[in-house]
């Protein structure tokens, strides 16, 4: 039954029902109308509105549900489905909207995928290009200031020195922007010492206490998996160092029934709620790629938890 007739067959009951009270009931109308007459009549008619709002209100719940989770629904959560309660129309229209979402977050996935595989792809050809042709032209002119220190009198060589100090940290400078766009240690050793070069890199340049805490069980990753886990662990890091105002953070990866998880948590100043700024839905989409599901939720003391569940076998988008 479509939803036009499901509301005229609610309203065909209640004015029904008023019509035959008013046929069968021993109630009959004066003019003029007497009191008693116009309460029963005032009573009548509160009755049967009571009772054609109460069957409107069942009636039309399930659409109220759905109103509400269009309102809400966030493709970076996939899931949110209605049941497809109610009769006729209203449950087509229900299970079309479900259809609907799982193919818009399908279609969102697979962009968001295509989106950070061409971000990667660009990142290593960056990275590449500074390793190969800016660290090694860097790499020959601190060799170069050094043999001409060596041939020029005191005052000359100190200022040669202080160019040859200046070079050199901009060259450590050029190789951290190249671990960071493109970690090598991730595809020559793996995942848990990329964690590990990568917090003691954080806390070499924040000041802060890193505290690792890794399985040593832990299964074997897709390449992909492996990536989105370091990216993940880099965004919260950075994030840390920038809003948390905090003295300690831990990261920890653990085995789970049927992956692994993630979690990097401080002991900050905390959050009511994350607001989802580009960095974290950016770790959502990530999350994605692999299948997996971001929670970022306050520390059990003081601060911000960020837990990645990442499963072992990989989403096919």
């Amino acid at each position: 039954m479509s939803l036009f007739w499901r509301i005229f067959a609610l309203n065909a009951v209640v004015l029904g029902a008023a019509t035959a009270l008013l046929l069968w009931a021993p109630v009959t109308v004066s003019v003029p109308v007497l009191l008693t007459e116009a309460v029963i009549l005032v009573g009548g008619l509160a009755v049967m509105l009571v009772a054609n709002a109460a069957l409107l209100r069942l009636g039309l719940a399930p659409l109220d549900r759905l109103t509400k989770l269009m309102t809400t629904v966030d493709l970076l959560r996939p899931g949110q489905r209605l049941p497809a309660s109610g009769a006729g129309g209203v449950a087509e229209l229900i299970r079309t909207f479900n259809a609907m979402l799982e193919r818009l977050e399908q279609e969102r996935a697979a962009s968001s995928a295509r989106a950070l595989l061409a971000q990667e792809a660009e990142r290593r050809r960056i990275a590449q290009e500074l390793h190969d042709e800016v660290g090694q032209s860097m790499t020959a002119i601190l060799l170069g200031l050094k043999r001409s220190a060596d041939d020029v009198p005191e005052p000359q060589r100190r200022e040669l020195q202080e160019l040859q100090e200046i070079t050199r940290a901009s060259l450590d400078e050029v190789r951290r922007l190249v671990r960071r766009l493109r970690p090598g240690v991730l595809d020559d050793l793996g995942l848990v010492s990329a964690l590990t070069s990568l917090s003691e890199d954080f806390a070499t340049h924040t000041g802060l206490l890193v505290t690792r805490r890794f399985d040593t069980d832990l299964p074997p990753l897709a390449p992909e998996t492996e990536l989105v886990l370091y990216r993940v662990a880099q965004e919260s890091l950075t994030n840390v160092a920038r809003h948390a105002d905090a003295g300690r953070v831990t990261v920890a990866l653990r085995r789970a029934d049927d992956g692994v998880v993630l979690t990097v948590t401080d002991d900050g100043s905390g959050i009511e709620a994350p607001r989802e700024g580009a960095g974290i839905r950016g770790m959502r989409e990530r999350a994605l790629l692999v299948g997996g599901s971001l929670d970022i939720t306050p520390a059990p003391r003081a601060g911000t938890r960020v837990q990645l569940t990442a499963p072992l076998a990989r989403k096919q988008l």
